[in-house]
């Protein structure tokens, strides 16, 4: 006990040092790599935040919920990216024990949301395409607003639990196996057996992962059933509109599947091949979701033509 003890001590007054990239090739190419992309991810984002925000016109729930899926993608590159690029640019590997527990709050707080704003996104199309008539007087901006708050409540709750169990547990080891400050490497670092702590983490992993999968696929069978019923018009622009949401739910989940439920089936990944999965899971849908809603979003993709214009 006084091993554990006096390791305790010393990570908390030291830190943990990040170890997933001390077999990395070139970590300086990686590092700048992922700093490109982050810088633009945010740029993006920002930009797809202030158009909204600035336009009175665009003050609708499907903008607002865009907006808060480019708010998500900021936290979520956000909680990890610049710890990543400080450890293969600039090689400080070391993260103090407090911002390394924040680190994991942030990092799960994001990936929560992202699941839950692309789920209300496919909930906000089954409404549009199902009751076009009456969409606005249900889902008005009051009522997204008030459900986007609800689900920023809800998880905060979810990922409080992860560092609630990780704050009172002793640490034999400092080094952290993966490429940031996660629940997972953290908790192979403590003198506990780790089974109990992995099991929650599956649990609820599990628990979101595929009720919200679950829900966007009824969602969208749905949409499916109700774009049956219209005329070749509008099932051309709810196919554009719902290839856009797609999109964003296949940059997001698939890296997510891999990581979260095969490997519990017995999937065995290098620690490469999971870092590289869990970066793209992380820099991936906020690199992609503001362009692809600039892009496909016709008021949005107008309104940055305009300002090219006057500019």
């Amino acid at each position: 006990m006084f091993s554990q003890n006096t390791s305790v001590d010393t990570v908390r007054e030291t830190g943990f040092i990040i170890g997933g990239f001390d077999t990395t090739k070139s970590p300086v190419v990686v590092g700048v790599v992922i700093l490109i992309a982050y810088v633009v991810a945010v740029v993006a984002n920002m930009v797809n935040i202030l158009l909204i925000t600035n336009d009175k016109k665009l003050h609708k729930p499907m903008y607002l919920l865009i907006c808060n899926l480019a708010v998500v993608d900021i936290l979520y590159t956000s909680s990890t990216s610049p710890t990543m690029i400080r450890v293969l640019v600039a090689g400080v590997k070391t993260v103090s024990y407090v911002p390394c527990l924040i680190q994991v709050f942030a990092f799960n707080l994001g990936g929560v949301m992202e699941m839950f704003a692309i789920a209300v996104m496919a909930f906000d199309r089954l409404l549009a395409v199902s009751c076009p008539f009456h969409y606005h007087s249900y889902l008005t901006n009051a009522r997204t607003l008030v459900l986007t708050y609800i689900l920023w409540m809800v998880g905060f709750s979810f990922v409080s639990i992860f560092p609630v169990l990780l704050l009172p547990l002793p640490h034999c080891y400092s080094v952290l196996k993966y490429a940031f400050c996660d629940y997972a490497s953290i908790i192979r670092t403590a003198c506990v057996d780790p089974n109990y702590y992995f099991n929650i983490l599956a649990i609820v992993t599990f628990f979101l992962v595929f009720f919200t999968f679950v829900f966007i696929c009824l969602s969208y069978v749905g949409i499916i059933f109700f774009v049956k019923l219209s005329s070749n018009y509008e099932k051309k622009k709810m196919v554009s509109t719902c290839l856009t949401h797609l999109i964003v739910v296949t940059c997001y989940y698939c890296p997510v599947f891999i990581v979260s439920t095969l490997t519990r089936l017995g999937v065995v990944l290098t620690l490469e091949a999971r870092n590289g999965l869990i970066i793209g899971s992380i820099l991936s849908p906020s690199l992609v979701n503001p362009f692809v809603y600039c892009l496909r979003t016709k008021e949005i993709k107008e309104k940055i033509v305009n300002m090219f214009k006057k500019s």
